[in-house]
C-alpha cells in the first residue's frame, strides 16, 4: 500500500470487516483468545489503514480493506435514521433506551464494560437492521418486543452469545419485525431477551403500568 493511501482514515465499515475476519479466524483456531482480544481492541481504535492492515495480514482469509480515491456516497438515510453508527465502551457503559433511531447497521463494542440496547420504543429503519456486538470481558444486553424475530449469527468464546427462540404473545395481525445480531463474546456475554412492549406513558401492553427498564 502506498504511503499516501496508508495515511487515509478508515471507516466504520472497514473496522467491521476486519473484526469479522478476526472473529472467523478465532473460531478456526488461528488466533488464541489473547490475540483476538488485542486485535479487536486495535481494530476499534484504528484510525488509518496503516493501523488496520497488520491485524489481518497473517491470516489466509484476511481481506484487508483497500482505500479508494473516489469519494463515497453518504450513508443512506430513512426517516432520519442514519445508515451506520458505532459505539465503543472501555470501563464504561453504553445505553440506548426510550425513543431513539436504530440505524441500518449498529456496531457496539465493550471491554470490561456493559451495554444495553432497548429496541422496544426505537424508530426502526426500512429492511432488517444489523447489530454487530463485541463483548470482551463485558456484556451487551439487547431488549426487543415479544413479536420481534431475532436472528443470531455470533459466537461465544469462553462466554455466551444467545438470544430468544420463537415468538411469544404476538397479537393477531401484528407485523413481525426482524433484527440480526452478529459478533463475538469473549469472556463475556451478548444476550437478547424479550419484554412486553412499552406504550405511551410507560404502560406495558400486558396492562401493567411500568417505567421503561
Amino acid at each position: 500500500m502506498e504511503e499516501e493511501q496508508a495515511r487515509m482514515r478508515v471507516s466504520d465499515a472497514d473496522r467491521h470487516q476486519v473484526s469479522e475476519v478476526l472473529r472467523e479466524a478465532a473460531g478456526e483456531g488461528r488466533l488464541d483468545w489473547e490475540e483476538l482480544e488485542q486485535r479487536l481492541e486495535a481494530a476499534y481504535a484504528a484510525r488509518t489503514y496503516a493501523e488496520l492492515l497488520p491485524l489481518t495480514a497473517d491470516l489466509p482469509s484476511g481481506a484487508t480493506p483497500v482505500p479508494v480515491s473516489a469519494p463515497q456516497p453518504p450513508a443512506r438515510e430513512v426517516s432520519g435514521v442514519s445508515g451506520t453508527r458505532r459505539a465503543f465502551a472501555m470501563w464504561g457503559a453504553v445505553e440506548r433506551k426510550g425513543t431513539w433511531d436504530l440505524p441500518d447497521q449498529l456496531t457496539v463494542g465493550v471491554r470490561m464494560a456493559g451495554a444495553q440496547l432497548d429496541l422496544r420504543q426505537a424508530r426502526w429503519p426500512e429492511g432488517v437492521p444489523v447489530i454487530s456486538a463485541y463483548a470482551v470481558m463485558g456484556g451487551v444486553q439487547i431488549v426487543v418486543d415479544p413479536d420481534t424475530e431475532v436472528v443470531m449469527e455470533g459466537i461465544g468464546i469462553m462466554g455466551g452469545f444467545a438470544g430468544p427462540s420463537g415468538l411469544v404473545d404476538q397479537a393477531p395481525g401484528t407485523p413481525t419485525r426482524r433484527v440480526r445480531v452478529r459478533g463475538v463474546a469473549f469472556w463475556g456475554a451478548v444476550a437478547v431477551e424479550r419484554k412486553h412492549a412499552i406504550g405511551p406513558g410507560g404502560a406495558a401492553q400486558d396492562g401493567v403500568r411500568r417505567e421503561p427498564d
